[in-house]
């Protein structure tokens, strides 16, 4: 009865162990975004390990990555932790004055799971730190010291030491006492063409947060039903980040099974049912590390400026580039009706519907709609112009302007005629303007990600579990695997259980006796 026991509870806790892990477990990066609560000051250096290594360095948006091998019976490495991650907390977490700019992580060489992933970097000391751009250290299959992408960093014993050695590194003046959104490292012209090239984690933040504020405050009803799924479907197609199209399109094939069309018309005013809302929030839709947490290209120099509106627009003008001449107006009417029902700006969002309103015919090219869009964004713009100015709510750094300037696309503009109050009205040549929106918010948007949204002839070392299987493997769902691995445990638990009862009965004939002799 005692073995009976013990491995009814191994098999508990191997269960547990399993549901805990899963292919679709929530990533290390989207844990810098949570916060510990006041007081609380939670590790933010990212723990890596062989198995996460490459696919967490390759995702991340920051520029640079800093990655400390150390051991965990190491007592310098245990001594040098707390400066190390005063440093982290500067670029890394919830509260970063600096986010998006460098990840720092840790590999423990203590563990041999992580000892070819060691080897790989001639770990030969502890702690050891080296610095490089992330997608370097996810493809270098060897690090000798040599390469001199990656270098090692050797005077970084304090956190003083390492953060001024990061500051000569980038001719930067960050501090271990910067606060959030008060740092001197914005970008200085955010009208750069490169710059746009990072706006593509923006896109994929706005997105996340658009459906986690549909979620929130339950905007899901009868009457909203048919037009988020026309925008989801309008994102499955033509979203410029490949994970949110899949994320997506994942939300679409459950959609009608969480929430089908004939319950939600008898049950209107509660909207989404628990249950339902607890399955969509489990699809993240542009993959599980976002939302990060912070911006990068729509980054104000405040906190409650640009952002997450700032993340729509670059959201919007993309897809506007990416239709075909016949999805033209149902991609006009997508976006209209999903302003109109779930953009919680009670403001903005009627000021959005009145120009959509205003539109008689229907749009037949491209081109149509992505110059009524950008003229639409304009308008946007000039009027909160006007309002900021005299309240002096805008942002200091980045104040609204006509789009684009005429230094970022010089033949977008015929000629400026000042008038006799002296605004100024600007003749655009819209050929090339729309030619400047196809380039801009087309390719050079996804420019960064292109390498990771089309498939390559180099070898993954780790692929993710549910998207590169092997060509004759069987993919059993989690929960199967559960189910199975529990009934094992319960049968090999009762064999067991019947095995000791039948040793411990008396033998009633000759041929019991010998059978237990044998141990039969």
């Amino acid at each position: 009865m005692f073995s009976f026991l013990v491995i009814l509870l191994v098999c508990s806790r191997l269960s547990l162990e399993a549901s805990s892990f899963s292919a679709g477990s929530r990533s290390l990066l989207r844990s810098l975004v949570d916060d510990g609560g006041v007081g609380y000051f939670p590790d933010v250096a990212v723990e890596l390990n062989d198995t996460n290594f490459n696919d967490v360095l390759r995702e991340t948006p920051a520029s640079f990555a800093i990655v400390e091998f150390f051991a965990h019976w190491c007592p310098a490495c245990r001594n040098y932790k707390p400066h190390y991650e005063k440093v982290a907390r500067v670029f890394n977490g919830p509260t970063a004055a600096h986010p998006g700019i460098i990840l720092m992580t840790r590999v423990d060489c203590a563990l041999k799971t992580n000892s070819k992933l060691c080897d790989r970097f001639s770990v030969d000391r502890y702690p050891m730190l080296l610095w490089g751009q992330p997608r370097k250290f996810a493809s270098v299959s060897s690090w000798d010291g040599k390469d001199g992408e990656i270098e090692s960093i050797n005077d970084g014993r304090t956190a003083e030491r390492l953060l001024d050695w990061i500051n000569k590194k980038l001719k930067s003046s960050y501090g271990l006492k910067d606060e959030k959104y008060e740092h001197e490292h914005l970008q200085a012209n955010a009208s750069d063409p490169g710059q746009i090239a990072r706006a593509i984690y923006d896109v994929e933040e706005a997105t996340s947060v658009a459906f986690d504020i549909i979620l929130g405050h339950k905007m899901i009803k009868a009457g909203t039903r048919a037009s988020l799924i026309r925008f989801l479907q309008l994102l499955v197609a033509h979203h410029p980040s490949r994970r949110c199209r899949k994320g997506g399109a994942e939300i679409l094939v459950s959609f009608d099974d969480l929430y089908p069309s004939k319950i939600m018309t008898t049950n209107e005013e509660k909207g989404l049912s628990e249950k339902a809302k607890t399955a969509l929030q489990s699809i993240q839709i542009c993959g599980e590390e976002v939302p990060r947490g912070y911006w990068m290209f729509c980054r104000g120099s405040r906190n409650d400026t640009r952002g997450f509106s700032c993340g729509l627009w670059v959201l919007f003008h993309s897809i506007s580039v990416r239709i075909e001449d016949e999805e033209a107006h149902m991609a006009f009417t997508s976006i209209c009706d999903f302003i109109h029902n779930f953009f919680i700006c009670e403001e903005c969002r009627q000021h959005f519907y009145k120009m959509c309103s205003s539109v008689s015919n229907p749009f037949n090219k491209t081109r149509d709609f992505a110059l009524w869009l950008w003229s639409a964004h304009n308008k946007v713009n000039k009027r909160l112009m006007n309002e900021e100015s005299g309240m002096g709510t805008g942002d200091p750094k980045y104040p609204k302007t006509i789009w684009p300037p005429k230094q970022l696309c010089p033949a977008c503009y015929i000629q400026l005629k000042p008038k006799i109050n002296e605004s100024i009205e600007t003749n655009w040549n819209k050929d090339e303007v729309f030619k400047f929106l196809a380039s801009y918010y087309g390719n050079m948007l996804v420019s960064l990600i292109a390498s990771d949204d089309t498939p390559t002839n180099k070898t993954v070392q780790h692929a993710h579990s549910e998207e590169i299987m092997a060509p004759n493997a069987v993919v059993v769902p989690i929960g199967a695997a559960l189910a199975i691995a529990l009934a094992s445990c319960a049968f090999g638990a009762l064999a067991c259980f019947w095995r000791s009862r039948q040793k411990s009965r008396k033998p009633k004939t000759k041929t019991d006796m010998e059978l237990r002799k044998l141990n039969i």
